[in-house]
């Protein structure tokens, strides 16, 4: 009988992962595809910032609307620091960064950079959960942000942008912040469901970006807006925001952070055969080399975790 109990717990387990599995690499399918889609909506038809306001405000009407029928719980009032530390991270400075960083360089590069988020989340999991750092993560962490300085220092493209130094800069200082938001967020998917506080992370993040774009947003010229441009818009504020997001907190409601993370690198394979299939961006032996350098350090930390994370994650 006791095995029974163990057998299906342990198979529902399995299902429950398997579907946070699903979610997190169609998050990634979702995100790599964005890459493209949003550098031809901008700076041109939509500057960054005012991109970034339509996107949020859009995203959160969207998610205030769906919380009519999800389950009804109340936040402890200590929780809103943590939910507004979440919207910082992962809404405001995240996508500040990120859509002003994308402005100004390439999509596979901006692609390949953010391959360092596993990389940071573990140094930040290490400052702030405590965990151990072996000599080989470290080896593998200064040969991935050694590719990432790479690129940030000689990026080259045909289509290079206004300043892709800067650019992918701001890129890396964005995937830093999305590794600090993983950490901050995931106790609150591990206490709350989902729609319970993401609608109020969305609020607080709107807060936060309309100083921003307001200006800019009042700028855009709609009626010259092509009809295909409204269809990329759509996909950015329904999928890349909306459902992007909630897959991925619901995925993180059954990972951890790292494992989380891990599915990251598949966006610069899914963001390059995009950007190339429809001809936006071009390879080069910079690139090449940098992301070389960046997948190499992302295996051997992953190679050294890959115990751990079996045993409390996976």
């Amino acid at each position: 009988m006791n095995f029974v109990i163990t057998f299906s717990f342990n198979q529902n387990l399995m299902q429950l992962k398997t579907r946070a599995f699903i979610a997190a690499f169609l998050a990634a399918l979702i995100y790599g595809v964005s890459f493209t889609i949003a550098k031809d909506v901008m700076p041109f038809y939509i500057k960054p910032y005012g991109f970034i306001v339509l996107r949020v405000v859009g995203a959160a009407l969207l998610f205030w609307g769906i919380s009519i029928f999800a389950v009804k719980e109340k936040i402890d009032p200590q929780d809103f620091v943590r939910i507004v530390l979440a919207a910082v991270f992962g809404i405001a400075l995240n996508m500040l960064t990120f859509f002003k960083g994308l402005s100004m360089t390439t999509p596979i590069s901006a692609s390949v950079i953010m391959v360092t988020t596993p990389i940071i989340v573990l140094i930040l999991s290490a400052l702030i959960l405590k965990e151990r750092i072996t000599s080989i993560k470290v080896f593998g962490i200064f040969i991935g942000l050694a590719g990432a300085v790479l690129l940030i220092s000689y990026g080259r493209s045909l289509q290079p942008g206004e300043n892709p130094a800067l650019g992918n800069l701001l890129v890396f200082v964005n995937a830093a912040s999305y590794s600090l938001y993983l950490i901050i967020v995931k106790k609150l998917t591990d206490k709350y469901n989902p729609f319970t506080f993401i609608k109020w992370l969305y609020l607080f993040g709107a807060v936060l970006v309309i100083p921003f774009g307001a200006g800019e947003l009042q700028e855009v010229q709609w009626q010259q807006i092509p009809i295909t441009i409204y269809y990329k818009i759509g996909y950015i504020v329904v999928f890349t925001t909306f459902f992007a997001y909630l897959l991925n907190i619901f995925a993180l409601t059954k990972l951890k952070p790292t494992t989380l993370s891990s599915f990251i690198y598949l966006q610069p394979l899914l963001a390059s055969l995009y950007a190339l299939f429809v001809g936006s961006d071009s390879l080069d032996a910079i690139k090449v080399v940098a992301t070389i350098l960046i997948f190499t350090g992302v295996y051997l930390v992953t190679k050294s975790n890959a115990g751990k994370m079996q045993k409390i994650a996976d």
